[in-house]
C-alpha cells in the first residue's frame, strides 16, 4: 500500500474488489503492533452487513477509493472477527492464512539459515 496514506484518511472510504465491483465502505484501520503501519481494513460489507477484514497490502487507494486485489466472494468469506477490538496474532493468522499471504517474519528481521523447526510458528504455541 502506499506508505503516504494517512490510515485516518482510508476511513469512509469506498472499496472495492479486484473486478471494480464495490466491497463496502471502510470503517477502521488496524496498524501492525510492531511497526505501526497500517495492516487491515474493516470494510462494512452492506447496510446490514458485517465488517470484512481486507488487506492493506497490496491494496492500493485509486481516486480516493480503496483498491483490494481480491475477489468479493473471498472477502465476504474472511473470518468475522468483529470490530473495535485488537486483533490478536491468532487472528491475523488466520486472514494471512484466508487470503493466502507470505507471514514470513518482517524485513527487519532476518530470517534463520539453518532448518529452525521453531521458526514461523505463533510464540508461545508448543508441539
Amino acid at each position: 500500500m502506499q506508505t503516504d496514506i494517512d490510515p485516518r484518511s482510508l476511513i469512509g472510504r469506498k472499496a472495492f474488489d479486484r473486478n471494480g465491483t464495490k466491497i463496502g465502505t471502510v470503517d477502521e484501520v488496524y496498524l501492525d503492533d510492531a511497526t505501526g503501519v497500517p495492516e487491515w481494513a474493516a470494510v462494512r460489507t452492506g447496510l446490514f452487513g458485517r465488517d470484512a477484514f481486507v488487506p492493506l497490502e497490496p491494496s492500493e487507494v485509486v481516486d480516493n477509493t480503496l483498491h483490494v486485489p481480491y475477489e468479493r466472494a473471498l472477502i465476504k468469506d474472511a473470518p468475522d472477527f468483529g470490530v473495535g477490538r485488537h486483533l490478536s496474532p491468532e487472528q491475523e493468522l488466520q486472514l494471512y492464512h484466508h487470503y493466502g499471504l507470505d507471514i514470513s517474519s518482517p524485513p527487519e528481521t532476518p530470517a534463520p539459515s539453518s532448518g529452525d523447526p521453531s521458526f514461523g510458528r505463533v510464540s508461545g504455541q508448543e508441539d
